[in-house]
């Protein structure tokens, strides 16, 4: 699903910047551009970065013997 229409970036997009290395929406913003236009997107945007460190972070405390945390943005 496109969440910027103004640069075309898509929800997946976001997902595989967070899976590449980034953890903040700021940094996800850098690397893909999101929001910088009109800025209209901002709000789907983070909410797509939030729900996808949450899953990240779930998932890797069940994998590992010792619980981490990633710093929602």
């Amino acid at each position: 699903m496109y969440v910027c229409l103004c640069v075309g970036v898509t929800d997946g997009q976001i997902r595989d910047a967070i899976y590449e290395g980034c953890c903040s929406y700021k940094e996800v913003r850098s690397a893909t551009q999101v929001a910088s236009q009109c800025g209209k997107c901002a709000c789907l945007a983070k909410e797509v970065v939030r729900e996808t460190l949450t899953e990240l972070q779930l998932s890797r405390q069940a994998a590992l013997p010792y619980p981490a945390e990633f710093t929602a943005a």
